[in-house]
């Protein structure tokens, strides 16, 4: 650790819906099945944006709170009983810092539903700073020669995209409605593209249309107030409907435009209830299912996937003092690409 500076910047939550605050505080130290990574980049993600209005609380706050689980750096300390780690090391920090290990979910290698799972940014202090703890059981190989700020934004909005595609089984041939062409959004096309299913995107705004479209999309649709109408023609009637909108406004159009035997795949933060009839689900066999981040396999899949050809996204590099500006932007839904932090 002697290499290591005993102080670091990092951006810290200390009021809910206020700027975050640029603060020198301690470098964290890796405790036991722990290293400690440098981190070169971060993304900030729509789930940061819900812990800093203080919508999503862990029981006890970390200390210090910092939000972040986007996180891309080199391995700079491992702890005691490390194996797998060597310092130089290329390491992804996602959302998942932990899991219970013993729950049928972390036994069936499907961790991402563990009840008890801890989170980078939540429970633990996260990567919006130079440095960060990760556990490393749960920390991300990664390969060297990929650019940091591309690769950050894989850590949560690409395996999340990721998962939810495996999620829904989709195959080659099928068609898929992909709602909400935000960050996730766009990963999800280019993942259902490259398997060889016909993607129809929608959304609200015709210039991330474009960027779907330019990313594989076979179809685009303006999500207007005849959605509904139009998906339920035959033309526009998917195998498979996900939504990645943080709004249950899909939810008439995801019903309207899936098949009989179809399978709909809630990805996005949606806390409010939507209308659906047993009668229906009899009569149709359609699967309603929901998805969350992705497991360790999945990460180590959309990682060896973005190297041998980068899924693409439009990244806004920032530096950590503008961070609170991007966190706004996420808010009002003014961003105009995926914000990464550089260090």
């Amino acid at each position: 650790m002697s290499l290591i500076q005993d102080f670091m910047n990092a951006a810290v939550l200390e009021t809910d819906d206020a700027p975050l605050q640029q603060r020198r505080v301690p470098t964290p130290k890796p405790g036991p099945g722990q290293i400690l990574v440098k981190l070169s980049a971060c993304g900030v993600c729509h789930s940061d944006v819900h812990i800093w209005k203080g919508h999503v609380r862990a029981p006890s706050a970390p200390t210090p709170f910092i939000l972040g689980h986007e996180g891309v750096g080199t391995v700079v300390a491992v702890g005691p009983d490390v194996s797998g780690w060597d310092i130089g090391a290329g390491a992804g920090v996602p959302w998942i810092h932990d899991t219970c290990c013993h729950c049928d979910e972390c036994k069936d290698g499907m961790e991402s539903f563990c009840q008890t799972q801890r989170a980078h940014g939540l429970n633990v202090p996260g990567a919006f700073a130079e440095y960060v703890v990760a556990d490393a059981a749960f920390a991300v190989p990664l390969p060297d020669g990929l650019d940091p700020v591309a690769l950050a934004p894989i850590m949560c909005a690409g395996v999340t995209a990721y998962g939810a595609i495996k999620r829904s089984g989709l195959r080659a041939g099928e068609t898929c409605a992909i709602f909400g062409c935000g960050g996730l959004g766009l990963y999800a096309v280019q993942i259902a593209a490259r398997l060889g299913v016909r993607v129809i995107a929608i959304d609200r705004d015709p210039a991330k249309l474009e960027l779907a479209r330019r990313y594989g999309a076979a179809e685009t649709l303006v999500a207007d107030g005849k959605l509904a109408e139009t998906v339920s023609a035959d033309i526009y009637r998917s195998h498979v409907c996900i939504n990645f909108a943080p709004t249950p406004a899909t939810w008439a159009s995801m019903i309207a435009a899936i098949r009989p035997r179809g399978r709909i795949v809630a990805a996005a933060l949606v806390p409010d209830p939507v209308p659906v009839s047993q009668e229906w689900l009899t009569t149709t066999g359609v699967i309603i299912t929901g998805t969350s981040v992705g497991t360790r396999a999945e990460m180590r899949e959309v990682v060896e996937m973005h190297a041998k050809r980068a899924l693409e996204n439009d990244i806004v590099p920032i530096t950590l003092d503008g961070v609170s500006h991007a966190l706004n932007a996420l808010d009002q839904g003014t961003a105009a690409g995926r914000f990464v932090i550089t260090f």
